[in-house]
């Protein structure tokens, strides 16, 4: 599927509160994390330490997210005695045509039929379930959820490994695209727990 820039149906997420939000474009981005930081940190003056190390994590987060096409991002970025945890969700609209131009299926199980489990061999290898979900006031969508090795960037051959949760959800009215919602962590240790907060967030997602 390919990435498309815009949608004209309005979507709506929910995030846990101490999660952060803001414009993710590059012309708003560096003044709205300044100022949420800001904020922050009057809130909760012991993150005053942290500050950088968490405005450094902000600005990597919505960096990736603009550049891989995301319309949203909503992201967990903190510091707990000194270790890194962080997280983001992202919203983006995919075109259901393969590389070749050809027209894909955007139902839910059809979807799921494309996608690829992914096996272990071994344990601490990379591994992907397929199933399908029900959105409430959406309805069906196809998701994989796992371990998985994820491109640094577009064209790069290295990865990281993440944990990993990616809702495809049919957008109402058109028959060529669906929206992905994607959760998204380098926090392996806590797999099991964010595969439940990307599900507990994705069932907030609404068209409006």
């Amino acid at each position: 599927m390919t990435r498309q820039d815009s949608t004209p149906v309005g979507m709506s997420l929910s995030v846990p509160e101490s999660w952060w939000e803001f414009d993710i474009r590059p012309e708003g981005r560096e003044a709205t994390i300044r100022a949420l930081v800001d904020e922050r940190v009057r809130e909760t003056p012991e993150l005053a330490p942290y500050r950088a190390d968490v405005t450094t994590m902000l600005r990597k987060m919505a960096k990736d997210a603009h550049e891989s096409g995301a319309l949203y991002m909503g992201c967990m970025a903190e510091n707990f005695d000194g270790i890194p945890l962080s997280a983001t969700v992202t919203v983006s609209v995919l075109g259901a045509r393969n590389k070749q131009g050809v027209a894909l299926s955007t139902d839910p199980r059809a979807i799921a039929e494309t996608l690829r489990s992914i096996t272990p061999r071994r344990e601490g290898d990379a591994w992907r379930k397929v199933t399908t979900v029900e959105i409430p006031d959406v309805g069906p969508a196809a998701r994989t959820y796992g371990v998985e090795d994820v491109p640094v960037a577009e064209g790069d051959a290295r990865t990281l490994r993440m944990v990993l949760t990616q809702t495809y959800v049919p957008l109402p009215g058109a028959t060529d695209k669906v929206v992905l919602v994607s959760g998204a962590s380098p926090v392996l240790d806590l797999a099991d727990a964010f595969h439940d907060i990307f599900d507990a967030v994705t069932s907030t997602f609404r068209f409006v």
